[in-house]
């Protein structure tokens, strides 16, 4: 008798210990699972930062796009309706993050044949299909003469709080 209890003993044991074995192992699993899946996650939200060389990449494949063969940027002024011809000069620091998913970046472009007389344009960009775009473009400093000091950017509107404010009432 004393060995058919000892034989169902150790099968009990032996189920006890293969029962521990099958759930520790199914916890590994789960755990593990849940570290790729939280990794996964974190590195898409990697992804989806948007860094300045990021915005001013976008800036520079913009003018690429939008700028003639000949190195002209035609723009309408949108206060006096005059066609400009412009030549691009630079793009400023910094570019900056305006809300959730709205980037901005200011730019300087002087008038054809004459480098000293800038226009500060500024753009704004947002992404789209994963590719930071130009949605709006306006010009933002007007170049002014004076006797005093040559050329200079007269500003049109301020930005308070990434919002625009005007100046001027035309």
């Amino acid at each position: 008798m004393l060995s058919v209890v000892s034989l169902v003993g150790s099968r009990k044991s032996k189920a006890q210990a293969l029962l521990r074995l099958i759930l520790t192992r199914s916890l590994a699993l789960l755990l593990i699972s849940v570290v790729v899946q939280t990794r996964a996650e974190s590195v898409a939200d990697v992804d989806s930062i948007v860094y300045a060389q990021d915005i001013k990449a976008a800036m520079y494949r913009h003018i690429d796009n939008v700028v003639g063969d000949d190195g002209r940027f035609n723009i309408v002024d949108d206060v006096t309706n005059e066609a400009l011809i412009l030549r691009f000069v630079q793009i400023h620091d910094p570019v900056r993050q305006i809300g959730d998913d709205v980037y901005f970046a200011c730019t300087d472009f002087h008038v054809d044949g004459i480098k000293d007389k800038l226009y500060d344009v500024d753009f704004w960009l947002r992404e789209e299909k994963g590719e930071l775009i130009v949605f709006q473009t306006k010009i933002h400093k007007e170049p002014r003469n004076s006797l005093l000091y040559g050329w200079y950017k007269h500003p049109r509107y301020t930005f308070a709080n990434d919002a625009i404010e005007y100046l001027y009432s035309n």
